[in-house]
């Protein structure tokens, strides 16, 4: 089912296309699942470079157990003796995040989740371990929740009138859920840029500045989206464009292989990457001059329409002079 847990089979399928360079959304389009499914398990177990399915097979059942256990402890509040050195580690914990522009009440109750070993709090206990007011921790965590790193579920354990009170409960994928949203906004402000560089000509001196801030935007949104690329696949990358450009001309990917001693399928998977990840490429940039016919050229937007018409004039004057020495010698 589309929304249950992936099975062992469709973690060794993820497995095996990750290895071929297929990325998210054709992996979660030949499962029938949400790409965002398919980036969580990769991104939460390993990431592209060390995604084993066997791995995350087992980590997943462990997580379910250890999910389980939450509801079964009594408060979910202990955290043992708290020495000075402890406590100045949470002080140290909570200020790190408020650096980064989270509100200080709100990194405080995150702090107080992560250093419970059941990873959530009711309000009460909250209000208890941070000395605050109701109002104050009522404040932070719905804040929290809107970012989605909290969810509120029922307290289950312990007697009946505790189990009306809400527990607030730290998401096992905060990070992966931080990541994803992240990606969505480097995205937009790559999009928004690409459109302002159209508006103004990226000959002008702002369009050139909008210009180079969505390819910026361009290679972390495709960073972000798809993980890092393994080494071994941007050296492959690097190495199939130095060939085209040695070949001086358009070729497939059989007569690459052919001419580099590598399988077809290593090629294909380079050139795959390399679409995917054209910042890996840069200055130059894989392009199709027919199906199945790759050849390397100037990055699109690298040279202005000056530069461009400067280098095809010069290039026609060269050709002209070498034309005409050969007239001359024979």
């Amino acid at each position: 089912m589309p929304g249950g847990r992936l099975t062992e089979d469709e973690r060794r399928s993820i497995a095996g296309w990750l290895s071929e360079g297929i990325g998210y959304a054709e992996a979660a389009r030949r499962l029938g699942r949400p790409t965002s499914t398919v980036s969580r398990e990769v991104a939460r177990n390993g990431g592209p470079g060390a995604y084993r399915a066997d791995h995350a097979h087992r980590a997943t059942a462990w997580r379910a157990r250890r999910s389980g256990s939450r509801t079964a402890a009594a408060s979910g509040g202990g955290r043992g003796a708290e020495s000075g050195e402890a406590r100045l580690f949470w002080e140290q914990f909570a200020a790190a995040m408020a650096a980064t522009g989270l509100p200080r009440m709100a990194a405080r109750v995150l702090t107080e989740l992560f250093t419970t070993d059941t990873g959530s709090l009711t309000a009460a206990e909250l209000v208890h371990r941070l000395r605050v007011s109701p109002a104050s921790v009522s404040k932070a965590v719905g804040y929290l929740e809107g970012l989605g790193t909290i969810r509120r579920e029922r307290d289950h354990g312990g007697p009946p009138a505790r189990r009306r009170r809400d527990r607030y409960v730290l998401d096992d994928d905060l990070w992966v859920s931080a990541w994803t949203s992240g990606a969505d906004s480097t995205a937009r402000w790559a999009g928004t840029a690409l459109r302002g560089a159209e508006l103004l000509g990226p000959e002008t001196p702002a369009g050139a500045r909008l210009q180079q801030t969505a390819l910026f935007f361009q290679r972390l949104a495709a960073d972000m989206d798809a993980g890092p690329v393994p080494a071994a696949d941007g050296d492959r990358v690097l190495t199939v464009l130095a060939a085209l450009v040695e070949a001086g001309g358009p070729r497939t990917t059989d007569t690459l292989a052919a001419a580099l001693g590598w399988p077809e399928g290593r090629v294909a998977a380079a050139v795959a990457t390399a679409v995917r990840h054209p910042e890996l490429t840069d200055p130059l940039a894989l392009r199709e001059a027919a199906p199945g016919l790759w050849t390397a050229a100037a990055r699109p937007g690298r040279l202005n329409p000056s530069q461009q018409t400067a280098l095809t004039t010069d290039q026609a004057d060269q050709a002209a002079q070498a034309a005409q020495t050969a007239s001359r010698r024979a």
